[in-house]
């Protein structure tokens, strides 16, 4: 028993004395290098993350129907992507993916106006050589406030942004009639994740 032991023993010593004290510091070495690196290119991912904002004016005019589909356009809004993907350190080509992540309404006159008119309110969006989608929409609309956020579609509008420009159709219903007409701002917000420039 007390022999077996210390074969034990001088096997773990031998055992030990053969570690390489180089190929285990290369090993830490290595890990330290492999964390830096995924950090790194963690930071790097997030560089490449922004937010584009826009702002655009309707009016619904109080000759609107009542429980009827009425159309809104917006007027053209100008994207300048090429100048903010360049501020951002990208490009068109290297753009992976946009959304849109908020889209608002904001009564601006008459100003003590609110939603109540409003029953029911989609978005859509289009641009020249590209099919018209819905972004956004609301099917109960509150009715004492004057700030209205819709709800967003989960869809990919980058070939929308990287045009020149893009227009919005807001497809309304009222519920009930108005006196005057009603001046709405439009703010929307898209979430962009590209590719660095040079990388």
């Amino acid at each position: 028993m007390i022999v077996s032991q210390n074969k034990r023993l001088r096997f773990a010593l031998v055992d030990y004395d053969n570690v390489n004290p180089q190929k285990v510091m290369y090993k830490y070495i290595s890990v330290i290098i492999l964390a830096v690196l995924i950090s790194n290119c963690s930071k790097l991912d997030e560089l490449t993350k922004f937010n584009m904002d826009y702002d655009t004016q309707v009016t619904i005019p109080s000759t609107a129907g009542i429980n009827l589909p009425f159309d809104v356009l917006t007027p053209e809004t100008e994207t300048n992507s090429e100048s903010t993907f360049e501020s951002n350190d990208t490009r068109k080509d290297l753009i992976e993916e946009i959304k849109l992540t908020k889209l608002q309404l904001v009564i601006t006159a008459p100003s003590d106006a609110d939603f109540s008119f409003l029953e029911s309110i989609e978005v859509y969006i289009s641009a020249a050589g590209l099919d018209e989608i819905k972004i956004a929409s609301k099917v109960e609309v509150p009715e004492t406030v004057s700030t209205l956020d819709l709800e967003v579609s989960d869809v990919d509008l980058k070939e929308y942004i990287k045009k020149d420009n893009y227009s919005l159709r807001l497809n309304t219903v009222t519920d009930e009639a108005m006196s005057q007409d009603h001046q709405i701002d439009v703010k929307s917000t898209f979430f962009v994740d590209a590719k660095i420039l040079g990388l």
